[in-house]
């Protein structure tokens, strides 16, 4: 999924991650390069509105955000106007990945719903598609 980001150049400059050993796996599975990267204990299992909250925190220009389903996947729903057209959108695989984007200057001013979902895809799609995942 790292090099799927790559690929559509969405590399973060900023990555809000769980303190779990599971997200922190990822993180160095994902194979990005050198990125800050602040570990949030308020991601671990949280709700929508908590993983909004820490949303808002952050201040680099392309984030990502790793945390736990359901959480996760919940907030990707609750943020965009319109879901994508894809049929695992609705239950939000591990590593899915969607691409958000906010018309807003800051963080601190994304609302529920306000959300521009510019892709998304899951790992499977990906390694089939000949993509390294």
């Amino acid at each position: 999924m790292g090099q799927w980001l790559a690929d559509r150049d969405w590399l973060p400059d900023e990555v809000l991650c769980s303190t779990a050993t599971r997200t922190r796996h990822t993180l160095t599975l994902l194979g990005l390069p050198d990125t800050r990267t602040r570990f949030e204990r308020a991601l671990y299992l949280a709700d929508p509105d908590e993983i909004i909250d820490v949303l808002r925190s952050a201040s680099g220009d392309t984030v990502l955000l790793l945390g736990h389903n359901n959480g996760i996947g919940e907030c990707a729903q609750q943020l965009v106007a319109d879901w994508p057209n894809h049929p695992r959108f609705a239950d939000y695989p591990t590593c899915a990945t969607s691409l958000i984007r906010f018309d807003v200057a800051h963080w601190g001013d994304i609302r529920k719903g306000t959300g521009h979902c510019e892709d998304f895809a899951i790992p499977r799609e990906v390694i089939a598609a000949g993509q390294p995942g």
